[in-house]
């Protein structure tokens, strides 16, 4: 069944996303009460300051002159509350920033396994760029917000409630009065919030299509540059960077409102305060020293204020990226590890497909009483199935080839058989055991998969075969090479097996990477081979390289090829026809020829075409 991603529903707020964010790193609980508190602790002897010049303004100066002696006492009262602040401060800022990436590097690792964990259909539809991104850009936002925001929210957020207990104490008519005139600011915030938010989670959505199509844009220069496209292409990254562009303006439009908005506030809060005090004189029992020192508190009250402007700012960009990572953890695995997993015997490994239906769909489907289409369990019309009501048994060291027109679900097939997709009804077992009901570990160890573009890392041909088994090293790869007939492909290489493929092996050509993707699988001597076969744009002593390679491998244990050629299906054992998800021919190559059906028919095209 498809994998989809599970989008975060986008009238959850803010709260809830970080609360899930909590939940992904515990990390970032352990110990926060302790942070916490230190954080309280720093913020409030810091508003001790106000207090002590209260107390130098009431008591150390009189009509009769100052008290030095008073004024000193109070001055290294005040020297030892800021020592005390600053430990204090900085105990809360090391745990939070120790805490902060050891979460960051939690997260990582838990969104690279889950996306290494999704489903191969998932892949074919989420662009590389935007998975890239989640765990590069969004990664990086959540770090900007822990090394900066996250310390801002702590301090400043300390600060202001210990000010505010304090103005309380203090007076609580001026106490309301700062909070009435300052309440409005709540109100300006939160309208330039809501589109703020929604302009930031534009411009993420936005650069993730950025990042795929940049992407796209440099790996296929050559095809780009090969039809004539290069600039048409340009042009719609260009229109990409430009609505990238306009978003990020948009979202720094709104941003750039908060900062004035906190300014004319707090002014007015300012303003608000002193005439009140003014007003209501001696008689309401404040001091000259008391009016100051609440002042100095509404000030300190007002500070974070400014700066919250692009504390929310950060915020909201660390929310929407945290939304897109949550929406990628969200995504169910697939296909998934079983519950009660069975081992796979140790003789010999029959396939067996039976009943098995397929489609690419995001519900589980029932079939239509003529198998054409799938009908979702809602009651809703789905995508017509790619395999329909597949029975077939394969016994162990045959070898199949199966061809078929583009669509015809014969790479479907060969997925089926790795457990790359999981039917979405049916049984697909290996040696009598339910693939369902067997670990991934332990298929992978006796099955490879063959893909028609192999991947290869940025490195050596050594390294790339080494990843599959860390023990083989070069005496043995040769050997295994000699084995296969690559050796003297080898020796033509610059450097043999210390030959550098390059990026995706975009060094080497497309046969050469089939070749190491052969030779890879021989070092990993599974007992079923699925190959993808990509034979149609190598040169022809490529490909008797990869037939000859592939004959030798296949020795021994059962391979299924993808048969994108004729040439290849004729060396099988036995060849599947399939069409529209059904296997309408199976036999050997001479039984289907003389059978006159569809084979037939591609084999006389092919000795046309070929001149054979």
């Amino acid at each position: 069944m498809k994998a989809i991603a599970m989008p975060v529903d986008r009238s959850t707020s803010a709260i809830s996303i970080v609360s899930r964010g909590l939940a992904l790193s515990p990390a970032l609980g352990r110990g926060l009460g302790v942070t916490v508190l230190l954080a309280m602790l720093g913020t409030g002897t810091r508003v001790a300051i106000p207090i002590l010049v209260q107390l130098i303004i009431d008591r150390g100066i009189s009509d009769d002159g100052v008290d030095f002696g008073l004024v000193a006492i109070l001055c290294l009262v005040s020297a030892v509350v800021v020592s005390l602040s600053a430990v204090s401060l900085r105990s809360a800022i090391r745990r939070l920033g120790m805490r902060s990436e050891e979460a960051l590097y939690g997260l990582r690792v838990k969104l690279f396994e889950h996306i290494h964990g999704l489903s191969i259909s998932y892949h074919n539809e989420e662009k590389k760029g935007a998975l890239v991104a989640r765990v590069t850009s969004d990664i990086e936002t959540l770090g900007q917000f822990f090394s900066w925001g996250a310390l801002a929210w702590l301090l400043d957020g300390s600060l202001m409630f210990v000010i505010a207990v304090i103005m309380l104490s203090y007076d609580w008519l001026l106490a309301i009065v700062a909070l009435v005139v300052a309440a409005p600011l709540v109100y300006g915030f939160r309208r330039v919030q809501v589109r703020l938010v929604k302009s930031y989670e534009k411009a993420r959505t936005l650069n993730g299509s950025y990042f795929a199509e940049a992407a796209e844009f440099v790996n296929g220069s050559d095809v780009l540059v090969a039809y004539g496209q290069r600039d048409a292409y340009a042009e719609k990254l260009l229109v990409t960077m430009r609505n990238r562009y306009k978003a990020q303006i948009r979202a720094g439009f709104f941003g750039a409102l908060l900062f004035p908005i906190g300014e004319l506030f707090s002014v007015l809060t300012v303003v608000a305060v002193s005439v009140m005090a003014i007003v209501r004189g001696p008689e309401a029992g404040l001091t000259l020293g008391a009016v100051v020192g609440f002042i100095f508190l509404t000030y300190r009250f007002l500070e974070p204020v400014a700066e919250f402007t692009e504390i929310i700012d950060n915020t909201q960009a660390a929310v929407a990226g945290l939304t897109r990572i949550i929406e990628v953890l969200d995504t169910p695995v697939g296909p998934p590890e079983p519950l009660d997993p069975r081992p796979l015997p140790a003789g010999a490994l029959d396939i067996t497909f039976s009943k098995v239906w397929f489609a690419y769909q995001s519900r589980p489907t029932t079939q239509d009483p003529d198998g054409s289409r799938g009908t979702g369990l809602d009651g809703t019309e789905e995508n017509p199935f790619v395999v329909r009501n597949l029975g077939l048994e394969i016994p162990f060291g045959q070898h199949v080839a199966v061809i078929g027109s583009t669509g015809s679900g014969k790479t479907t097939l060969g997925r089926l058989v790795s457990r790359l997709v999981d039917p979405s009804s049916g049984t697909v077992s290996i040696g009598g055991v339910p693939l369902s009901d067997v670990r991934r570990d332990d298929l992978r160890s006796v099955l490879t998969f063959v893909p028609q573009e192999p991947f290869l890392f940025d490195g050596t041909i050594l390294s790339n075969l080494q990843f599959v088994d860390a023990t083989a090293d070069k005496e043995m790869c040769l050997r295994v090479a000699d084995q296969l007939g690559l050796d003297e492909w080898l020796r033509g290489l610059p450097d043999g097996l210390a030959t550098r493929v390059g990026e995706r092996g975009n060094d080497l050509s497309a046969g050469e990477r089939q070749l190491v993707a052969l030779f890879r699988s021989a070092i990993a001597a599974p007992r079923i081979l699925v190959l993808d076969e990509a034979t149609s744009a190598v040169d022809p002593l490529i490909e008797v390289r990869i037939s000859r390679a592939f004959d030798v491998l296949a020795a021994g244990r059962t391979t299924i090829a993808i048969a994108h050629r004729l040439s290849t299906a004729m060396r099988a054992d036995r060849i599947l026809v399939m069409d529209a998800g059904v296997i309408v021919e199976d036999g050997t190559h001479d039984e289907l020829v003389t059978r006159g059906g569809r084979y037939s028919s591609l084999y006389e095209a092919w000795v046309v075409a070929t001149g054979g």
